[in-house]
């Protein structure tokens, strides 16, 4: 049985990548950061007690920021493989918290890097590690973004992930470790976090149509993303460290759509004209703009067999149907004063 050690496991991505890899039959470790408050929403239907026969899903207090407590649990989890999907992850957010983001989401992946590397060293044991990079590294440059495409990042979210990038690339190069880069356009799921423009829009209308929410407050209407299903892209992850060889790929739809596409779909499937309830509000404008990200995923194509599988207006049906049924289920308690 395959050992695998998923640091963001209660996240979006890492929900997706741990059904996956149980689905293949993997033992997976997941690092959970402590809060005050339960964060396992995500992966609730997957966890097993971990005294139970057959568990294969176990979770481990720790954090990017402490590098000793990351260098404890590799040693304890002896994984085969290494994912990590931790960041902080919000670009707007990171203009606000530039040295924390700078911090988890760049240094952060060395300090785990360092604990693969040394790890490996003393066991003779080869980790494949995987570094999830994003789109927004690429920033301003002219689309279609590839692999050979020169990062231009313009926040300090892209900026730390550009960091975290070439870390990767460094110890792969100067260690020999078994290190890939996925440089993963926007992905998403009803799984996203609501903060997101895509869940955020999906919600919001979704709240509205059932009389819960009257107003819609966005930022840039005009921003071209390229969006694909997070539980396709998780795939893409597992295929790169299963290669012969580590290498870095673009993981991307091929097809980019504004934020009004998005509202457009939206509306359109929850019967409602956007445009009568959402307002700009500034505060949610970036003070550096990325306009038009469009990734080039012939790479993956070619040398993993993976393309996208899930169109765009699949995916924002699919968020909106959740957003809708859960819009529903809120309305029902208020309506009974909060009793289930």
């Amino acid at each position: 049985m395959r050992r695998a050690l998923v640091t963001g496991i209660t996240g979006q991505d890492g929900s997706y990548l741990a059904e996956l890899l149980l689905g293949k039959g993997y033992e997976v470790h997941g690092i959970v950061r402590r809060t005050s408050t339960f964060n396992t929403s995500r992966i609730d239907h997957l966890y097993v007690d971990a005294h139970e026969p057959g568990a294969r899903l176990f979770l481990h207090s720790g954090d990017m920021s402490d590098g000793t407590g990351l260098r404890h649990i590799v040693e304890n989890v002896k994984p085969d493989e290494v994912y990590n999907l931790a960041a902080q992850s919000h670009v707007r957010v990171s203009f606000d918290q530039s040295e924390y983001t700078a911090d988890v989401t760049g240094t952060g992946v060395l300090r785990l890097l360092n604990a693969v590397r040394d790890y490996s060293r003393q066991s003779g044991v080869e980790v494949r590690f995987y570094q999830a990079g994003s789109s927004e590294m690429f920033g301003a440059a002219q689309p279609p973004q590839s692999e050979s495409t020169a990062f231009y990042p313009r926040s300090p979210y892209a900026a730390a992930k550009v960091a975290a990038h070439w870390y990767t690339v460094n110890y792969r190069e100067a260690y020999g470790l078994f290190a890939c880069n996925g440089i993963l356009f926007n992905h998403e799921s009803p799984r996203r976090g609501e903060t997101f423009v895509t869940r955020k829009i999906t919600r919001g209308l979704a709240r509205i149509k059932v009389g819960l929410d009257r107003k819609l407050y966005l930022g840039n209407l005009d921003a071209l993303r390229d969006w694909g299903f997070a539980g396709d892209y998780v795939e893409a992850m597992w295929l790169m460290l299963q290669q012969d060889t580590p290498d870095d790929y673009v993981v991307a739809t091929g097809k980019a759509f504004s934020v009004r596409d998005l509202l457009d779909i939206s509306g359109e499937y929850l019967g409602i004209d956007w445009r009568d309830y959402v307002e700009f509000d500034p505060r949610y404008h970036r003070p550096t703009e990325v306009n038009h990200l469009l990734g080039d995923a012939s790479k993956a194509k070619a040398k993993l067999g993976w393309t996208a599988r899930t169109s765009f207006r699949q995916l924002v049906r699919m968020m909106a149907e959740s957003d809708l049924e859960g819009a529903e289920r809120s309305k029902m308690l208020e309506q009974r004063g909060g009793r289930p």
